[in-house]
């Protein structure tokens, strides 16, 4: 196996190169061919590596962890990524692994995107666009509900006496004024990746492709928006473009309903982060990562347009 690296990123630990050997060897598409391994950055629940064997190109992705903690189903995740590739979103699944916990999908040849890349009004229709494909796809394995996940975080934060901000607890009441509203004029759930960082895309040139469904479920369209719009550091400019080339039309209450989504996403990543400051073995400042997320939730929650906010979410356009 011959290991390729950027020079400029550490290399994997001899125990995750040693995992991953073990994982081709096990992989009936993979096992005993030639190949060449490139290990990719960027995850953090996962090391990435792109193998390329005289057939094909793969990308192997060995979990961090069983990704209990962090409400990840691998199995799920499995299926879902199969799901998202009959959508036409997502690559094909080549193989999966699961004693070995690892996923192998095909490698799509492209740029992948950064935050920068969505400040282009052009590029946020071509990204509506592939997320109308995906959410017109099969249905996923189950739902994904920020409010229920943010509360299993807490209860994990709370239980294990992990760290997290000193005023996370006084923003709760107003989650349940969030969930509330969006309970109003609730909207059908569909498939949604739910983890639409700007790296989650790839442009081959003539189309995006949506990558990752470590977090994949059923779920408000508008929670894929608004979340795209926060993980990307985005302006509320940015974000009405988004919710405008989704629909095909300018609704008050959909843009009004994708920035409270992206504000509870906020809200509950940052517990994410606070579980993978304590347990993960990824080399990452996920603390201050996370900080940066309740910054920006507390903002809102406490800026002096929350109300009008709600109002605007459940009123008629």
């Amino acid at each position: 196996m011959t290991v390729g690296r950027d020079d400029s990123e550490p290399a994997p630990s001899p125990e995750i190169l040693a995992r991953l050997e073990t994982t081709l060897s096990h992989s009936a598409v993979l096992a005993g061919r030639p190949r060449d391994v490139l290990p990719l950055t960027g995850g953090l629940t996962n090391f990435n590596f792109k193998v390329t064997t005289p057939e094909q190109t793969v990308v192997v992705r060995l979990s961090s962890s069983d990704g209990d903690l962090l409400a990840i189903d691998r199995e799920a995740e499995h299926l879902n990524s199969l799901r998202a590739a009959e959508s036409g979103a997502a690559p094909a699944v080549i193989d999966y692994l699961p004693d070995d916990h690892a996923l192998v999908v095909a490698w799509v040849e492209g740029r992948t995107l950064a935050a920068d890349d969505l400040r282009d009004e052009r590029m946020l229709g071509r990204v509506a666009a592939v997320c109308r494909t995906l959410h017109a796809g099969p249905r996923f394995v189950d739902d994904f509900d920020m409010v229920a996940v943010q509360r299993r975080y807490l209860a994990i934060v709370q239980d294990r006496g992990y760290r997290m901000p000193d005023d996370y607890l006084d923003f709760l009441p107003l989650v349940d004024r969030i969930a509330a509203a969006l309970a109003v004029r609730a909207r059908p759930r569909v498939p949604c990746n739910n983890d639409l960082l700007a790296a989650n895309f790839i442009d081959d040139g003539d189309r995006l492709w949506v990558i990752d469904y470590e977090y994949g479920g059923n779920n408000d369209a508008c929670f894929e928006l608004g979340n795209i719009w926060q993980e990307s550091d985005l302006s509320l400019a940015h974000l009405g473009a988004l919710v405008d080339a989704y629909f095909g039309e300018h609704l008050r209450h959909q843009v009004a309903r994708a920035h409270l989504l992206g504000v509870l996403a906020c809200y509950g990543w940052t517990l994410w982060a606070a579980i993978q400051a304590e347990v993960s073995p990824i080399d990452f400042d996920f603390w201050r990562w996370g900080m940066s997320k309740y910054e920006r939730a507390r903002a809102e929650l406490a800026g002096p347009g929350f109300d009008d906010l709600l109002a605007e979410a459940v009123r008629p356009d």
